[in-house]
């Protein structure tokens, strides 16, 4: 007898899933430290929650429901990455990006510089933001840069806005050549260029410029270097140091359910009801089991497919069976 068996792939457990990014949402209510919840989130699902719209906030928020803590989310702060302002891959030969020629005691790295400023001698060093210089604009034709000293005192921030609105961007820095070219223009001045410290990155490695962050953070302490979602504070985003534990939100990739079908032929023993039901229900825990010990997770459903007079299984033509 030739019986059609089902196999349904489906996520399995309760969850909240955000249509926009195509995943679905877990809160676990257990405690743990960041490190280890990231991992709990790699192995049971795919990371820890990336958050990267107010749909995504508002979904978090609603799942929460009465809890009013704060819970970990993927947000993390890694304090060694360097990147251009001018960030257009073409402009750039092999290795210009990373060219660095910072001194022994640089980068300092500490929470709040964040931006790379030139002194007096030319010497690289990472700086607060918010001081105040002047700053080297470029513009920039093919391969080609001409740099241009800002007399006027600006944040980083400005600087950079004013160089994108005026030139091309804040001032980047190739090669020996360009470097030694920026130190004999405008040596003798403390001056902003494009380098900065964008720091704060997600768990599963992507990339958003969406920030939700509650008054006055992060607050940029040494310690804190993690991100807990507040659902006392509409799920706004705190830094915290990352030994604290905390519940956490992980996401799973939503996956469409995928049907495959597979078909089953069987002996029929004697004096059973291959379409009774207990036996149906007996023969598929029998399935499952040979399929896990095979690699297939709990996430997979089985279910018969009945023929057009409601039975499962149906009896095979003679003929037919002896010409296979």
């Amino acid at each position: 007898m030739d019986v059609v068996l089902l196999l349904i792939m489906a996520a399995a457990g309760l969850s909240a899933v955000s249509s926009h990014a195509e995943r679905q949402y877990h809160f676990v209510n257990e405690t743990k430290n960041m490190s280890e919840a990231q991992r709990y989130c790699r192995e049971k699902h795919t990371d820890l929650a990336t958050v990267d719209s107010i749909e995504v906030v508002k979904l978090l928020n609603d799942m929460a429901g009465q809890y009013n803590q704060s819970a970990w989310i993927g947000l993390y702060e890694d304090r060694d990455t360097w990147r251009w302002s001018m960030s257009d891959p073409s402009f750039y030969g092999p290795g210009e990006t990373e060219f660095r020629p910072w001194p022994d005691n640089q980068p300092d790295n500490k929470p709040i510089e964040q931006c790379l400023m030139l002194n007096s001698s030319g010497i690289w060093g990472d700086q607060y933001c918010k001081y105040r210089y002047w700053a080297v604009c470029f513009d920039v034709t093919g391969p080609s840069a001409t740099f241009v000293l800002i007399e006027s005192a600006m944040t980083w921030t400005e600087a950079q806005s004013y160089c994108r609105e005026h030139h091309t961007d804040l001032a980047s820095v190739r090669n020996p050549a360009e470097n030694q070219l920026i130190d004999d223009l405008f040596s003798g001045r403390v001056v902003w260029i494009g380098l900065y410290r964008d720091s704060w990155k997600w768990s599963d490695g992507s990339s958003s410029s969406f920030k939700y962050w509650a008054a006055n953070k992060p607050d940029l302490r040494v310690s804190k270097v993690c991100v807990a979602a507040a659902f006392n504070n509409s799920g706004k985003w705190e830094d915290l140091d990352c030994g604290v534990e905390k519940h956490f939100i992980c996401y799973k990739q939503d996956v469409p359910a995928s049907v495959h079908v597979i078909k089953v032929r069987v002996e029929k023993p004697n004096g059973v009801d291959l379409n009774d039901p207990a036996f149906l229900d007996a023969m598929l825990v029998e399935a499952k089991k040979n399929l896990r010990a095979q690699g297939l997770d709990d996430n997979v459903q089985l279910a018969w497919r009945k023929q057009p007079d409601g039975q499962v299984f149906k009896k095979e033509e003679k003929k037919k069976r002896d010409e296979l």
